[in-house]
């Protein structure tokens, strides 16, 4: 055939101009360039692009010519316009995480896309620190039973996996909204407390039994702060000095700020500590319950409406409102039963080290210690993060 469709594939060590010399050539023929696509992996170059051209022979004598003077490998493959010009499938994002990916997790991801008749369309390495994670941009017409294969394999082999629509939806996520107690930081801040009144086991079980969801949220909220009437009120800032942050929180929100992400917290907790991480972190929004203090002490009691779970996601919807921001533009991530509500109306609901009922219902679940490790099912690679880094030092 002289004229029609070819793909063009080089292949060989990395080195500069070899897809500018590539596209010089087949600009000279007056090619027309139908799709590209360009990766490179342990510096090995690998270039694909298919073209449309009136005559392929001489503009194939000048390709084979370039590569042998530049040590590369090329192919050539005549391609029925038929193939490509039909429907394509939707795309989906198969995020997978973990410390690190054993070969087999691997072969039982593919395994679950190969099954049901999807294509890979790519797969690309987004990190290996703190975790490793991958992204495979697959194809399909049906996600649900490859989610749910890709999902029984994640718990039986220990990674963490994350399917959502690919696209500009996905790359268009601008609000970030995060549980605080167990997600933002380590600690249940009201055990801190209870440590000061001496009920600390009383209030943990209760704390227990409301994150699973066992018990009404507000009513257990006022139990346990009615077992801290009594206490001095600089007991806040000694159990504040005491917060631990989740390893990787500070990466992940400085990441979020300098990607031009609103970032907020939304806890069932007391507006003395968000207002301290607010600050501490240079967030944009926090909100939380208010104690009640009257002459220098705790009451008990608490002031205003309750940040139970129906109230965190009224907060994320007012506030993607205010800002100006899609529902579907919004991420949440939280830990307890408490975050239900806003992980399902989030655009993308992350349970972050959950509960199981929490986890089960989320969009995905992330089980690594690693806060920061959001970041990868948002397509954000560790590369970005150390250049934004870097961008920013001194």
């Amino acid at each position: 055939m002289v004229g029609g469709h070819l793909l063009v594939h080089v292949s060989g060590h990395d080195q500069p101009g070899v897809t500018a010399a590539l596209m010089g050539h087949l600009a000279e023929a007056g090619a027309e360039v139908v799709d590209v696509e360009l990766i490179t992996v342990r510096g090995r170059l690998h270039l694909s692009v298919l073209i449309e051209v009136a005559d392929q022979r001489p503009l194939i004598s000048q390709l084979l010519l370039m590569a042998w003077e530049r040590g590369m490998h090329i192919e050539f493959e005549p391609v029925d316009p038929a193939s490509h010009a039909t429907r394509k499938a939707p795309c989906y994002a198969v995020t997978v995480l973990g410390n690190p990916i054993a070969s087999d997790a691997m072969a039982a991801v593919t395994a679950a896309i190969a099954d049901h008749g999807a294509n890979i369309e790519r797969i690309t390495c987004l990190a290996r620190f703190p975790v490793t994670a991958y992204e495979l941009v697959i194809s399909t017409d049906d996600i649900g039973p490859i989610r749910e294969q890709l999902v029984a394999a994640s718990r039986t082999l220990h990674f963490d996996v994350a399917v959502q629509p690919d696209g500009l939806r996905r790359r268009a996520m601008r609000l970030v909204a995060l549980d605080v107690d167990s997600t933002l930081i380590q600690d249940e801040v009201i055990e801190l407390l209870a440590d000061e009144a001496g009920c600390r086991e009383e209030v943990a079980r209760i704390t227990a039994a409301a994150m699973a969801g066992e018990l009404d949220f507000e009513e257990a909220l006022r139990a346990r702060v009615a077992l801290l009437a009594g206490l001095d009120v600089a007991v806040l800032e000694r159990a504040r000095q005491r917060l631990r942050f989740t390893p990787g929180a500070r990466t992940f929100v400085r990441t979020l700020k300098r990607l031009g992400f609103r970032t907020m917290i939304v806890s069932g907790g007391f507006t003395h500590f968000t207002d301290a991480l607010k600050e501490e972190l240079g967030l944009d929004h926090a909100f939380a319950n208010q104690l009640e203090i009257v002459e220098g002490k705790l009451t008990g009691e608490l002031v205003g409406a309750i940040v139970d779970r129906r109230r965190k996601a009224e907060i994320l919807t007012e506030v993607a409102v205010a800002e100006g921001i899609e529902l579907h533009q919004t991420v949440a991530i939280g830990d307890g039963a408490n975050d239900l509500e806003m992980l399902a109306r989030a655009g993308l609901g992350i349970a972050f080290n959950a509960k199981p009922v929490v986890a089960d219902a989320a969009d995905t679940a992330l089980n690594v210690p690693f806060l920061d490790a959001a970041l990868f099912v948002l397509g954000i690679r560790r590369d970005d993060v150390e250049a934004a880094d870097a961008a920013h030092t001194p």
